[in-house]
């Protein structure tokens, strides 16, 4: 990759001194993402499937082929499996609320989800009454393959298993493959959260089999509001929708409604046409670059955080060790000083942003008594030299001590 060529794409980087290490939280948005929005909105800001006047096609036409450019991405089967969304917490939670859950029926996550991926099964415990169950790590901080076997086994009424693709925490990639298999020798559904490995790792749906698959647009060069939920054709032919009103039926009475062909039932309202839109053109543009070639590099820049700081007494990395394992993402506490001011002085002081706190993964902090971290996140458009500044300035801060 020309990584400096490709800098080029992105304004703040082109206009500011600004070391952009939080992509895990939100990536940068290259140019020909923002043009192609500002394009509907200057050329055919039209409604899309009910206006029959030339802006009004264009706008249908433009929002139809998003969603066939966001199919080919994930290498879905069919473009009737891709609802568009706001992001993934919107999608596991239309899931929890139209898949028909029943009292006893189990779900079971892993240790180290983010709370969108915890929260909506709680709720269904105060609801519905199901049973919510927990992988936990290994004594490597991985994903324990036998709990998994163990606890499905020994559990009548698997409903669901929905786990993360790639971890927020620390980049930790789980056997997804493995997982899904063994999930459905026993019958159980599964959902996989990709939020985190979408963006940086090559994903087929038609490999992985997958039931549910989640991602949002805003951590891989997309707008934010804007995700997807992809739904294995011969189950969302079943659920029923959970938001409903314009757009999801093509006639209705007082007393009864017919529902549109899928996937429009499930798209309730005037959606965020610029942001179907641009998150298409965000999805061609990463594969233009090449996930694996992006997989390669954040490795690379991993490697050089982790070797770097690895002499700096009491610094700490949070999660799994070894960079190999971690992709883009570098967590880690300083000894004797908050996460949140470390965040703060790489900010002030050299203009790198990260991100300090839990991470919406309270449960996994709690269960461990690590009160944050601070978490460094590099995408495809950082470099090596920003990567050794940032080695740089943990030395000096750990100096301060």
């Amino acid at each position: 990759m020309d990584i400096e060529k490709i800098r080029k794409d992105f304004p703040i980087l082109e206009n500011t001194n600004i070391i952009y290490m939080d992509s895990a939280c939100m990536s940068l948005r290259p140019v020909q993402v923002i043009e192609s929005m500002e394009d509907y909105y200057r050329n055919f800001p039209a409604c899309i499937g009910r206006s029959s006047h030339k802006l009004g096609n264009k706008a249908s036409l433009e929002f139809e082929k998003a969603r066939e450019r966001v199919k080919n991405y994930l290498g879905a089967k069919n473009a009737k499996e891709i609802i568009f969304t706001r992001n993934s917490t919107e999608g596991i939670n239309l899931i929890a609320r139209t898949l028909r859950f029943g009292e006893g029926d189990t779900v079971i996550t892993t240790d180290r989800e983010h709370n969108s991926n915890l929260l909506p099964w709680q709720e269904l415990i105060k609801r519905r009454g199901i049973v919510h169950k927990v992988v936990p790590s290994n004594e490597e901080e991985k994903f324990d393959l036998e709990t998994l076997k163990e606890i499905i086994s020994k559990t009548d009424k698997v409903k669901l298993v929905s786990v993360v693709h790639t971890s927020n925490l620390d980049g930790y990639t789980l056997p997804v493959g493995d997982i899904i298999k063994i999930s459905h020798e026993h019958g159980a559904l599964v959902l996989i959260d990709g939020a985190q490995s979408a963006g940086h790792k090559p994903v087929n749906l038609k490999e992985l089999d997958p039931d549910f698959f989640v991602m949002s647009s805003h951590k891989a060069c997309g707008p934010s509001g804007m995700g997807c939920l992809y739904v294995r054709e011969s189950i969302l032919e079943k659920l029923e929708p959970f938001l409903v009103g314009g757009g999801t039926v093509y006639n209705s009475w007082y007393d009864k409604a017919n529902y549109e062909e899928l996937p429009l039932r499930f798209e309730a309202g005037l959606q965020n046409i610029a942001g179907a839109i641009g998150f298409g053109v965000a999805c061609e543009y990463i594969e233009n670059i090449g996930r694996e070639n992006i997989k390669k590099h954040e490795e690379n820049l991993n490697k050089i955080l982790t070797e770097g700081t690895e002499d700096i007494e009491g610094l700490e990395i949070v999660g799994l060790r070894d960079y190999r394992e971690r992709s883009g993402i570098f967590n880690f506490n300083l000894e004797g000083i908050n996460s949140h001011e470390v965040a703060l002085l790489l900010d002030n002081i050299k203009n790198i942003t990260v991100r300090s706190g839990m991470h919406c993964l309270h449960s996994w902090f709690n269960s461990r008594g690590i009160n944050g971290s601070v978490r460094a996140s590099v995408y495809f458009y950082n470099n090596e030299e920003e990567t050794e500044i940032l080695v740089e300035s943990l030395k000096g801060i750990a100096r301060l001590r």
